[in-house]
């Protein structure tokens, strides 16, 4: 079973659905409403109890993209719903690694730079969302990080907690960090890219506009 593009059926005609009624819809609001309960588990100790609900939370994000395209529940809603609670929910899980002195401060630089310099190119550029469709290493970089997470708070379990572990998680962690920043640098590029074509076809359009007005090049005046 392929574990990129998950659930993607061959004998099925994709329509995007305008509304939020779809199963991975609300899969994905209950996944981000299991975030605060994470934190506070975090902050009282209860790191196994975290690591379960964390890595519930990673699993269900590829559960929800399973489900729209196994059933045909893509939607408007979720295009944009599902990457932006993804992205606040992994600020504030890396936000309470370092808080909580389980992870390194640079774990929320590599993820919280990158981040903001895409919002702000998106903004200049399209006023909102470039709409880029994800690339291979967005996503290998999101499993990297859903795996080395949780990996790295169940070191923080007394029965589980050695150098040599720590050492394991922090590299994936590091490497999901790695791949977080050149994924960025890929996104930063194909905006760009999208920016400079669509304002290409806009002059070509306008400039067909302008010749079909007056297809013989001629002016008049009075």
């Amino acid at each position: 079973m392929r574990f990129i593009g998950a659930g993607t059926r061959d004998d099925v005609e994709y329509r995007i659905r305008a509304t939020f009624w779809t199963i991975p819809n609300v899969i994905t609001v209950l996944r981000f409403c299991l975030v605060p309960y994470f934190v506070w588990l975090v902050f009282a100790g209860h790191f196994l109890t975290a690591t379960i609900v964390l890595a519930i939370l990673g699993s269900t994000d590829w559960i929800d993209g399973f489900l729209a395209r196994r059933f045909n529940q893509m939607s408007t809603v979720g295009a944009w719903l599902d990457p932006l609670a993804d992205r606040l929910s992994l600020l504030v899980v890396a936000t309470t690694f370092v808080l909580a002195g389980i992870a390194p401060a640079w774990l929320v630089y590599s993820i919280v730079v990158p981040d903001l310099i895409l919002i702000v190119n998106s903004l200049i550029l399209f006023r909102g969302s470039p709409e880029l469709p994800v690339s291979i290493i967005g996503k290998v970089r999101t499993a990297a990080l859903l795996v080395g997470t949780p990996l790295l708070l169940l070191g923080q379990v007394e029965s589980v907690r050695s150098p040599t572990y720590d050492a394991v998680a922090t590299a994936v962690l590091a490497l999901g960090c790695a791949l977080h920043i050149i994924a960025a640098a890929g996104y930063f590029v194909a905006a760009h890219r999208k920016y400079r074509r669509d304002r290409r076809d806009r002059n070509a359009s306008e400039s067909s506009s302008a010749r079909a007005a007056d297809p013989d090049g001629s002016t008049w005046s009075g």
